[in-house]
This record gives C-alpha cells, sequence and structure tokens, in this order.
C-alpha cells in the first residue's frame, strides 16, 4: 500500500444474449436438472420404504406405539424431505417456462464472477465495482463497466 493503492475483490455480472443455442443450452440444463429431481423423488420414497419396512421387521410386535412413533417419524422426515424436493422441481419449471418466453437478443443475467481491482484515493469506489461481461454463446461480446 506504499503506492496509495489497494487490491480488493469485486463481483462481475456476467449478461448472456439469447441465441437459439443459449436457450437450448439452458432448456437442456434445467431437464436435467428436473430429471434430478425425479430420480432424487423416486430414490426417497423408496428408501423411506424400505426403512419402514425395516423398523416393522424389527420389531416382535409392529402394532407397539413404540414402532408405531418410530414409523410415524420416518414418515415425517420423508413428508419434509418430499416437499423440499418438489418446491425445487417447481422452481425449475418456473425456470423452464421462463427460457422458452426469453426473446432472441435478449440480455439476461447468468451468474457472477469475482476478480481483484485495484482502487486509489480519488476513484469512483461504485464505479470499479460496477462491472458486466457480456457474452455471446460463451464469447465475450462486451465489457461494461471500469477494469
Amino acid at each position: 500500500m506504499a503506492d496509495g493503492s489497494l487490491s480488493i475483490k469485486r463481483s462481475i455480472t456476467v449478461r448472456a444474449v439469447v441465441t437459439p443455442r443459449w436457450k437450448e443450452d439452458a432448456e437442456r440444463e434445467i431437464s436435467n436438472a428436473i430429471a434430478g429431481s425425479d430420480a432424487q423423488l423416486a430414490q426417497l420414497e423408496q428408501e423411506g420404504q424400505q426403512l419402514v419396512d425395516a423398523i416393522r421387521s424389527q420389531s416382535a410386535n409392529p402394532l407397539d406405539p413404540r414402532v408405531q412413533d418410530q414409523v410415524a417419524s420416518v414418515q415425517e422426515q420423508v413428508a419434509a424431505k418430499r416437499a423440499e424436493l418438489e418446491e425445487q422441481k417447481r422452481q425449475l419449471l418456473e425456470q423452464q417456462v421462463q427460457v422458452r418466453d426469453l426473446e432472441m437478443e435478449q440480455v439476461v443475467e447468468q451468474g457472477q464472477l469475482e476478480s481483484f481491482c485495484d482502487v486509489r484515493v480519488g476513484d469512483n469506489l461504485v464505479e470499479k465495482l460496477s462491472v458486466a461481461v457480456v457474452v455471446r454463446d460463451g464469447v465475450i461480446e462486451a465489457i461494461e463497466g471500469v477494469l
């Protein structure tokens, strides 16, 4: 810091231009995520049922209140996880509709990157932190803001 500057970390917004290729890739990613959610739901149901069956089979009296409490507890945990997975799937389905509704050449936020920049006394910090990269099919088309 002897030269009066400081290196700071900043977030860079990545914006993508919607193209047929971008749309296809985004829809494929979302479809894969939906399929993954479906697989997780199926696995959850199977494992939950196996656990309930194991609890019941290990008990001399499956109607014992303690066994019923264990079964109810497992079922509650499965139901909570199912609700969480179904919410994730619902959000993915919403994203899928949003992607399909995007117009070609529209610019959408795709994510964030981090980088470092040097700041000095007298620099406009807001400008230094306001940086974005615009990409078209993965190729940088523009850099917006102060480097």
